[in-house]
């Protein structure tokens, strides 16, 4: 048996501590639910909630780990529905205020699920029910490979962890992050699996554990089965254990929970039906009275402390783990398992019940120490010693990386915005300072069709040990250079577009978890955004910081067709807060918005970046941004051409369409001469600024103005707008809204086919002519 402080009064004490502490985390966690939904006054009539069975069912894993196993640089997703666990625990040690444990749930307290954000506690991961701290664990431990072998980073080698519900295994993202975890030799990752066999509905699979079990062994993961408790196993050592053994191996996930919920006299009915001529077993039977017969028959690994403690502390070497620990959901509390469970609450009478058993005085529910038979003198100083508070601050910081004001523009006389990137990155690639090293680019097995090729030639595809470039080896000509090194600055990852931003969310969380700050880059078709669009939001939710290349985009890549046309990522990246989209026509555009965004990405206040960029090659515009019409880029847009006074009508166009933008606005200048042609570099920004003046005027500031109003403030209320972009028309139609002006909004509406940029253009209404047909229509609706 493992012995935590070197001798067997030693692991005595401590796992008397522990015992009284399990008890503690338990309470507090149904406590903290039941008060929140019992009573706590509620103003909506809305069920709080908070998943009191399926924190029971992870009490004594996150006791053990965070009482004992973890250590400072360990990194922990929690499981969404043991948030109460979770708070209860950080309670316990000191680092969460009661306050925060009696408003769960409510606006400022401890949340539903774990959050870096919104929490006040320690939160590694935020947490939610689709698996995505999960997965994120994986793409951690590969960046702190990352920033340790590049010397990077100082900090002591942590494990990864995850506490999975075994549902969560249901979802897709997880097993595509264990793949990609197999490509790059992933290392220092636990994921521990509440094998509690129920899920929201109902009661999963039996013998689940035979796949999951195949899947990890078979990607390299060290799997350990954690079934029976020690009072189990000491049963199977009596007389008639074997048969108890087979036949508790044997029953039905369904009926081990019906048992579980009915308690000690089913459990004794059935056993003595079915293996009652077996010698031993009525001995057994006898000499256990209901209650002890029923907590004997649902000792599992996961409930009981010296087993799960043997397990996590006899890990060794670097190899992920999966721990498949066996549970009870609801285990202690009046409804363990039963398969409706998942979102019961305790009423008043069973809540005072288990108060009781807890030995909880009244008044005294919230307090830290009430009813345990351990000293609370020495229970503080058990808790000073915890291996896991002993380094002090977890939240680390890094300095920022110095941006210079903006970037060389590529020269060119006609040149795409994805040609554009790739050269801008191409040349920072050759320079020595830290913004070249910090930066680190990543991309889901199109990293040369995104124009990333000349940054990879440069800096390399990062590996953890040497990989040739066999292809150079042997003298084949080709223009990329595919050589891996510790020192490389690339991450090449397989074609799932959930690992890229699971993997963008780790590397841009990479300050606050290890201590060094890096400028991470992803690239993808934009149409994939929404493949990873649940883990795209998720990054953000943490406030990971990252720079998105999504390229080529809209309909303008004609020929590719409809499934690889994009048209609603316009209003994703409006939609999506923390969150700064650009959508550049120029490359000289580009140039000043890559300086900002990485700055912007490095500011307390500011968010990660999202470009949407083509393929499509347009004359650029022979001129030299000044610090103004720079400012106007970063703010979301500028007069490319300047209107009247008078002016009775303006088309505003945004990204690639501004050819027809322009060949329209030359045949209009001629019936108007004084119409304006409105360069839109974000929709995003200019609308976040204009709802944030809306705002302040609200507020009192009656002066305030946004640039969208100092723009459109040019033209007459009485002037018309045309909007047109690749994209869907609702991401510029707003703009009628900022001073009244008419809209005529032109964009993609319908799914996209192989075609060319005319016939498509036409098609969608997008050339000259349907901007001509709009402008038209706007100035006689203005007159009617």
């Amino acid at each position: 048996m493992f012995t935590p402080a070197g001798s067997v009064a030693g692991a005595d004490r401590r796992l008397r501590m522990l015992r009284a502490l399990e008890k503690k985390v338990l309470w507090l966690s149904t406590w903290m639910i039941h008060n929140a939904n019992h009573l706590r006054p509620s103003r909506d009539g809305l069920k709080v909630g908070g998943h009191q069975a399926s924190s029971a069912s992870v009490a004594t894993i996150l006791t053990a780990l965070y009482f004992d196993v973890l250590r400072p640089q360990d990194r922990v997703a929690v499981k969404p529905h043991a948030s109460p666990v979770f708070h209860a625990i950080q309670y316990l040690l000191g680092r969460q205020q009661r306050e925060k444990l009696e408003a769960f749930r409510a606006l400022g307290g401890a949340q539903s699920y774990p959050s870096r954000t919104k929490d006040t506690a320690d939160v590694d991961f935020s947490t939610g029910s689709v698996g995505l701290g999960v997965a994120g664990t994986a793409f951690a431990s590969l960046v702190q490979d990352y920033v340790r072998l590049k010397g990077l980073s100082r900090q002591p080698e942590g494990r990864m962890i995850a506490i999975v519900g075994d549902a969560e295994l249901d979802e897709g993202n997880v097993f595509e992050a264990m793949l990609e975890g197999w490509k790059h030799d992933l290392r220092n990752t636990w994921w521990i699996i509440d094998y509690n066999r129920q899920s929201l509905d109902s009661i999963v699979s039996d013998k689940l554990w035979v796949p999951i079990e195949g899947m990890f062994r078979s990607l390299g993961w060290n799997v350990v089965i954690l079934k029976y408790g020690k009072k189990l196993q000491a049963a199977f050592e009596r007389p008639g254990g074997d048969a108890l053994r087979d036949w508790i191996d044997n029953c039905p996930n369904q009926l081990y929970s019906a048992l579980t919920f009915k308690g000690g006299a089913a459990w004794r009915e059935v056993l003595k039906r079915d293996l009652g001529e077996v010698a031993g077993i009525r001995a057994l039977l006898d000499a256990h009275d209901d209650d002890a017969l029923a907590d004997l028959m649902t000792n599992l690994a996961g409930h009981d402390l010296p087993t799960l403690l043997e397990a996590f502390h006899g890990v060794e070497g670097e190899r992920p783990a999966c721990f498949i620990a066996y549970t009870v959901k609801g285990r202690g509390l009046p409804f363990a398992g039963h398969k409706d469970n998942h979102s019961g609450l305790m009423n008043p009478d069973q809540v005072a019940a288990f108060k009781a058993r807890c030995a909880v005085p009244d008044g005294q529910e919230w307090d830290r120490f009430a009813g345990l038979d351990v000293p609370a003198a020495e229970l503080e100083e058990f808790l000073r010693e915890v291996p896991f508070v002993s380094g002090g601050e977890r939240r680390l910081s890094a300095p920022a990386v110095p941006v210079p004001d903006g970037f060389a523009v590529p020269q060119g006389a006609r040149q795409s915005t994805q040609e554009g990137f790739g050269r801008i990155l191409g040349e920072i690639a050759k320079d020595s300072g830290d913004l070249a090293a910090r930066i680190v680019t990543t991309s889901p097995d199109v990293t040369v069709s995104t124009n990333l090729g000349a940054w990879v030639n440069r800096r390399g595809l990062f590996d953890r040990t040497l990989r040739e470039d066999i292809f150079k080896e042997q003298k084949v000509v080709s223009a990329q250079r595919w050589q891996g090194s510790p020192d490389g600055q690339h991450i090449e990852l397989g074609i799932a577009e959930h690992n890229l931003f699971l993997m963008l969310g780790a590397l841009g969380l990479s300050h606050d978890l290890f201590g060094t700050r890096l400028l991470p880059i992803g690239t993808l078709y934009d149409p994939f955004v929404k493949r990873g669009l649940d883990a795209f939001n998720y990054a953000l939710y943490q406030d990971a910081r990252f720079m998105v290349v999504a390229t080529p985009s809209g309909i303008s890549l004609a020929p590719e067709g409809g499934a690889h046309q994009s048209i609603a990522t316009p209003l994703i990246g409006m939609g999506l807060p923390k969150l700064a989209s650009f959508e550049p026509a120029y490359v000289d555009e580009l140039a000043a918005i890559l300086a900002w965004g990485f700055r912007w990405m490095q500011q307390p206040d500011g968010g990660s970046v999202y470009l949407r960029l083509s393929t499509r090659q347009l004359d650029q515009p022979v001129r030299t941004l000044d610090a103004p019409l720079r400012d106007a880029v970063i703010e979301g847009g500028y007069w490319l051409r300047e209107p009247a006074p008078d002016a009775d009508l303006a088309i505003v166009c945004s990204g690639v369409v501004m050819p027809e933008a322009l060949a329209a606005f030359e045949q209009i200048r001629e019936d108007v001469p004084g119409a304006g042609l409105l360069a839109v570099t974000s929709a995003d920004r200019l609308h976040q600024g204009w709802t944030a003046a809306r705002a302040a005027r609200q507020a009192g500031e009656a002066d305030a103005q946004s640039p969208a109003d100092r723009l459109l403030s040019r033209l007459p209320r009485r002037a018309g707008l045309v909007t047109v972009l690749d994209g869907h028309p609702a991401a510029l139609s707003w703009l009628g809204a900022v001073r009244g002006h008419r809209v005529a909004a032109l964009g993609v509406e319908g799914f996209g086919q192989s075609a060319d940029i005319p016939d498509l253009y036409r098609v969608h209404g997008l050339d000259a002519d349907a901007i001509l047909d709009a402008a038209a229509q706007v100035l006689l609706d203005r007159k009617d």
